[in-house]
């Protein structure tokens, strides 16, 4: 990590468990000198859009706090700073995270050692990148992914690669205005689809007034 970069330290509570995590100091930090992240197409003004703590992200996270995980492959999708993966790790859950940006393999790297459990498998990926080799997963979950309109295809497309036959999705959308296309998308690959406004206790401390939670499951 560059050291040009500010960041800062928190923690976040959920129920009896503090998961400390290191993100950016702001959203107008940056630092890409070899231009890695350029050349990924990632500019300046969304690259540390990875390196902040989200309401979509906390929402998620709080959903997870009580979550059956038992016997369930995980799999995070555009983890960015990782709140859920780190918290998932901390139940002991087998998860996996991936995310576009250089960085976020990083950062999951920092935060979990500052939680002090085991490291997190992460990999470095783009929804329309060829099969990366990650595998099939019982679970997947993600927090404010859809964007772009053309988001949505790139989405279930890369879900359904990872997608078990069996499969639930759990999708936190703060109300960007393309949940209802990614829905319909979702139930013509074979899924049931609910939505719901998070429980109080999951509320983050942010405003959240359009989130909703999208639960897709194939059974």
């Amino acid at each position: 990590m560059a050291s040009s970069l500010r960041i800062r330290y928190q923690t976040i509570e959920f129920g009896d468990m503090d998961i400390h995590v290191r993100t950016l100091r702001d959203k107008q930090e940056f630092s890409d000198d070899d231009d890695v992240a350029g050349k990924l197409g990632i500019s300046s003004a969304s690259w540390p859009i990875f390196g902040t703590v989200w309401a979509s992200g906390e929402v998620l996270a709080h959903l997870m706090c009580d979550f059956q995980i038992a016997g369930k492959r995980i799999l995070e999708v555009g983890c960015g700073i990782g709140l859920s993966s780190l918290l998932l790790n901390h139940r002991h859950a087998d998860i996996t995270a991936t995310d576009y940006h250089p960085e976020a393999g990083n950062f999951l790297a920092a935060n979990t050692l500052l939680n002090k459990d085991n490291a997190i498998p992460f990999m470095r990926t783009g929804w329309g990148d060829a099969d990366c080799g990650l595998g099939k997963f019982d679970l997947i979950i993600g927090s404010d992914l859809l964007y772009e309109r053309d988001h949505v295809e790139l989405l279930a497309h890369f879900i359904e690669q990872h997608a078990k036959p069996l499969c639930e999705v759990i999708i936190v959308d703060p109300g960007r205005g393309h949940a209802a296309r990614y829905s319909k998308k979702m139930v013509s690959l074979g899924y049931t689809h609910t939505q719901m406004r998070p429980a109080a206790r999951a509320l983050p401390a942010q405003p959240f007034p359009r989130g909703h939670i999208l639960r897709y499951q194939r059974q």
